[in-house]
């Protein structure tokens, strides 16, 4: 396999590297730096559990390949807390029980803040359709809502947008 060269800004940070020409954003993500808060749920770009924000907006991580993002900017899950202080998609999570195992949360915490930052005013039926490409196996999904309605509305009001 090709190695090519390679310059992205992950989480603020620059890395320069050389890589395989087919490797898979997430498996960059997770092995070459060990971020591990986006997870490997389907291989089939389904789940939607890899999750990481490009320029503001959700995309799959296991879909894409690193090569494809040469000198383009990805924030991961770990990069949501400033301060030690939650994200506010995240803090609304933790208030409105949007959880329960936890394995499909960062892709929908994720899928949430690029949803505000389309739409700051989200309607119940405009989450339930931007989530469509992510699967939680443990909720109803009504949590989620919740969360990512509450998250919206302080995400408003702190100017996090």
């Amino acid at each position: 396999m090709r190695e090519i060269s390679i310059k992205i800004t992950i989480n603020d940070k620059i890395y320069e590297k050389y890589i395989k020409s087919n490797l898979l954003l997430i498996d960059f993500i997770r092995d070459e730096l060990g971020l591990t808060g986006s997870h490997i749920g389907c291989d089939t770009s389904q789940c939607g559990a890899c999750m990481v924000l490009h320029n503001d907006s959700a995309i799959k991580a296991c879909s894409i390949l690193v090569a494809q993002l040469n000198n383009q900017k990805i924030t991961t899950i770990e990069h949501l807390n400033k301060d030690n202080k939650l994200h506010p998609m995240q803090e609304a999570f933790r208030n409105n029980h949007g959880l329960q195992c936890g394995f499909c949360t960062p892709g929908m915490i994720i899928s949430g803040i690029s949803l505000v930052n389309e739409n700051n005013k989200p309607s119940e039926k405009e989450i339930r359709k931007y989530l469509e490409g992510n699967i939680c196996r443990c909720t109803g999904y009504q949590n989620i809502v919740k969360s990512i309605s509450e998250g919206a509305k302080i995400m408003r009001n702190s100017g996090a947008i």
